[in-house]
């Protein structure tokens, strides 16, 4: 009997498996895109046929530049729905509503930000050109979602049913984009939060200005927010202030970190092999899985383009069409201002301004929370823009607060405090107390970067790109082009403000709003933007550093990044009098740092009684600085240098600040400058009886490094290498931050390089939130272009994962291996290669589009 019931146990079980496997084989089939055969969909409005070749990049083929973008929305929502989802709900602020409370945070600062609010006022402005491209982008999108077959693996995992994609989701992405790429609100934030504790010179040497310039003259904040007595409260027993200022920073999406910018050059013919110009170019952006790129070709009349396209958006944003190819690196604007407003003492609702008291605009945001109740979230608006400290402020607020302001949207909260919990002040002093306001040009609404972008992708001369170019506005790019007639160019477009001459604090740090010199005072005129045409040296290069000379009368940043990595291709390019595609790929996988050996001569010096130092300094021997993933040398200096930062700076600013500006523009600079002032104010550990000389921090920064590196990779110091620490992560939204999903979602490969290389990796000097590693590269080329415009069949292309965004597909982790030996493939068709061809057709009985 036992043996029946055995047997029919296992023979259940079996059942069970099989059919588990051919459910789940069923299920990886179908959520596969169709890419073969024919499909109709609705929504589409004339044929087209999307072809796909060996690496998943489709060529699209359509009758018009509407049909071209239909097809595109088509083609990214096969391919990258779930990308496009994360992008929906980020431009949004609906990420809680997804992932929980974690992400409620983060939700607060994008609905006060007003991101997806600014793309709606925009789309309601647009001329119906641009709104019917973006509509026809929506249209290949929805088609795709209200035909799937299955659902990507997040949504299923998540319980989550994809929305109809709108095209002012689109228009929250660019905002987001330029979000990433635009601003340095945080370095102000910064600045207030180190002026409660820091005299200004002390501030002015740990953020410096750029390498060979003054310091930016100001007045002297930390003395003015003394006067407003911004620091009674932080001194004395309420830290709700310095809490609201730490957290508003860390709820924000991070910027202004070294190693985001990019690397652009072009050669002229002159300087080519060919006789025509050679472009590079190579995005540097946060690495995520899938690649936040996508590559595509469109093909319709009058239109032949083929490049970078990001996913929610139509159009190409790099890459070449029939006369011209085009490459972005970030100019680093400043083109936000934070400000001070002062609340008046017996009206929260009103603030100051020039002209006496004005009311706050107001209004209402229910955040949904998965697994949680509904948030309510009172959001103000000042002259300047939004209350951006109110997100912080919300998430101080208590659970007897925030029931106080669920009820108030019932009707039920007194009159005395019409704008509920987010009514109050930061609390940084004083009875009116102060709240934050953000100027940001990306919230303008009257920007159609639609239609630029479509002038830019058609234009067929340098000449014509550059006028196409003069209506863009955010961000602001230093765009590289070269057309086919010879002509190379590198324009900076973009909406810049105009600060008033009596303005004294040179958007440094947050302004008082009360008084009109902090105001803007229009912007900068287009003709007047720096611009480089044809230049006589055959070359222009760009890696994010200072673009105006010392006579440029216009104010653009004081944040430029530093020099290295431009002073890197100038030296490769110098080095021969012509250059080739082959020579471009050796620069573009350069992993040479120039801005070691500031700092290296210290740690050769360094002394240690750890039984590791000698055969550590012996791998230092004869290191300049080139970061090979294989060795130990870089890695033997990042970890000193980790434990240098810290031991010097950290106890002056406090961790949670030190964390949040370790890594920024600039902090490496600090150290240097300590170091070679002999600074014992800086060296000194205030946290300890002794008294620390720099001598003494770089001795201790070693021994620390060599027991972190022991336990790490063992005693054999030989063995070591940079890359196995030193690992790029492409990370998933956010099956990264899951321990059992990670490993299928997420992709990691091991690098060399560093933040200061033509190849640029970023060094995480912090724990990973995940893991709790350090060094992890979360910051590379995105994507690398080579563009040849003699031949170009020859142009290459790479970007850092795959084209699909389906875990289990051959296309999702193509490209790693590729871009991690600087390869890349082919930007065009290659004729004769096989393809995988899919007609596209209206539905049966569909009227056609005119």
């Amino acid at each position: 009997m036992f043996g029946k019931w055995t047997r029919r146990a296992l023979t259940l079980l079996l059942l069970l498996a099989v059919s588990g496997a051919l459910v789940a084989w069923f299920y990886a089939h179908r959520v596969l895109p169709v890419t073969e055969g024919q499909l109709s969909l609705p929504g589409v409005g004339a044929e087209l046929q999307i072809e796909r070749d060996e690496h998943g990049i489709p060529t699209i083929r359509a009758a018009s530049m509407r049909d071209a973008m239909v097809g595109l929305g088509i083609a990214h929502a096969q391919d990258r729905l779930w990308q496009m989802e994360t992008h929906r709900r980020i431009g949004a602020g609906r990420l809680a509503e997804a992932f929980g409370e974690g992400a409620l945070e983060t939700d607060r600062f994008l609905r006060v930000l007003g991101v997806r609010r600014t793309a709606a006022a925009q789309w309601a402005q647009l001329p119906a050109t641009s709104r019917d491209l973006l509509q026809a982008y929506a249209d290949g999108v929805n088609a795709v979602i209200s035909t799937l077959r299955a659902r990507p693996p997040e949504f299923v995992i998540l319980g989550l049913q994809p929305e109809p994609w709108t095209p002012v989701d689109s228009l929250a992405w660019a905002i987001m984009m330029a979000w990433d790429l635009g601003g340095n609100w945080q370095t102000e934030l910064i600045r207030l939060r180190l002026a409660l504790k820091l005299p200004k010179e002390r501030i002015d040497q740990l953020m410096p200005p750029y390498p060979g310039d003054a310091v930016t003259p100001s007045m002297d904040y930390a003395a003015f927010y003394r006067t407003l007595k911004l620091d009674a409260k932080l001194a004395g027993n309420s830290a709700t202030g310095e809490q609201a200022l730490l957290r508003l920073l860390a709820a924000a999406p991070e910027s202004e970190v070294e190693g985001v910018g990019s690397n652009a050059w072009v050669l002229a013919g002159s300087r080519s092999t060919t006789g025509k110009p050679l472009l590079a170019s190579d995005p540097h952006l946060k690495l995520s899985s899938p690649a936040l790129w996508y590559f595509a070709r469109l093909e319709a009349p009058g239109l032949k383009m083929a490049g970078a396209t990001l996913p929610g958006l139509p159009g190409v944003v790099m890459g070449q069409n029939q006369h011209i190819a085009w490459g972005l690196t970030n100019t680093g604007p400043d083109v936000q201002d934070t400000y001070l407003e002062r609340v008046k003492p017996d009206d929260a609702g009103q603030y100051q301004t020039p002209d006496g008291w004005a009311r706050f605009e107001t209004r209402q945001e229910v955040i949904k929370v998965k697994g949680g109740a509904d948030v309510l979230l009172t959001v103000r608006t000042t002259r300047h823009g939004p209350v951006i400290s109110d997100a912080a402020v919300a998430g101080l607020a208590d659970d007897g607060a925030a029931a106080a302001a669920l009820a108030a949207s019932k009707g039920a909260m007194p009159a005395s405090n019409p704008v509920g919990v987010a009514g109050a002040a930061l609390n940084l002093a004083g009875p009116a107390g102060y709240v934050i306001a953000l100027r940001w040009t990306g919230l303008d609404t009257d920007n159609d970067i639609v239609a630029t972008t479509q002038a830019m992708n058609t234009a067929g001369s340098v000449d014509e790109f550059v006028r196409a170019t003069a209506t863009w506005q955010v961000p602001q790019q230093n765009m590289m082009v070269a057309d086919d007639a010879g002509h190379i160019a590198l324009i900076s477009p973009g909406r810049v403000p105009l600060r008033r001459p009596d303005n004294d604090l040179a958007g440094l740090a947050p302004a008082p709003g009360w008084d009109a010199r902090y105001d803007w005072a229009g912007y900068l005129p287009v003709d007047q933007l720096p611009q480089v045409r044809d230049p006589e040296r055959g070359f222009i290069a760009n890696a994010n550093q200072k673009i105006t000379p010392p006579d440029y009368p216009h104010f653009i940043s004081s944040q430029w990044a530093r020099p290295f990595r431009f002073q890197r291709i100038e030296q490769m390019i110098e080095a021969s009098p012509q250059h080739s595609l082959a020579d471009l790929r050796r620069m573009h996988g350069d992993v040479k740092s120039l801005a070691l050996p500031r700092l290296l001569p210290r740690l050769l010096q360094a002394k240690s009684s750890h039984p590791l130092a000698a055969a550590a300094q012996q791998q230092l021997v004869g290191f300049d600085g080139t970061m090979a993933a294989d060795k130990a040398a870089p890695l033997i200096y990042w970890a000193w240098h980790r434990h240098l930062s810290e031991q010097v700076l950290a106890d002056e600013m406090g961790a949670p600040l030190y964390d949040r500006l370790l890594g920024q523009r600039g902090y490496f600079d600090a150290l240097e400058g300590v170091l070679d002032r002999d600074d014992a104010w800086w060296c000194d550990d205030k946290t300890t009886p002794a008294v620390e000389t720099c001598s003494d921090q770089v001795d201790r920064a070693f021994s620390a490094a060599l027991d972190e590196l022991q336990l790490l990779q063992g005693a054999n110091v030989a063995a070591w290498q940079w890359g196995r620490a030193h690992q790029a992560r492409s990370e998933h939204r956010p099956f990264s931050r899951v321990k059992l999903l990670a490993k299928w979602f997420e992709l990691r490969t091991p690098v060399g390089g560093d933040a200061y290389t033509v190849n640029v990796s970023r060094v995480n000097l912090k724990a990973d939130a995940s893991t709790g590693e350090f060094y992890l590269d979360e910051h590379g080329p995105s994507l690398r272009g080579r563009y040849d415009l003699g031949d170009p069949s020859k142009s290459l292309v790479i970007h850092s994962t795959g084209q699909s965004g389906i875990p289990w597909s051959p296309l999702f982790r193509s490209f790693v291996e590729r871009w991690v030996a600087v390869d890349g493939v082919p930007l065009w068709p290659v004729a004769g290669a096989p393809v995988k061809r899919l007609l596209v057709q209206p539905l049966p009985g569909q009227p056609a589009r005119p």
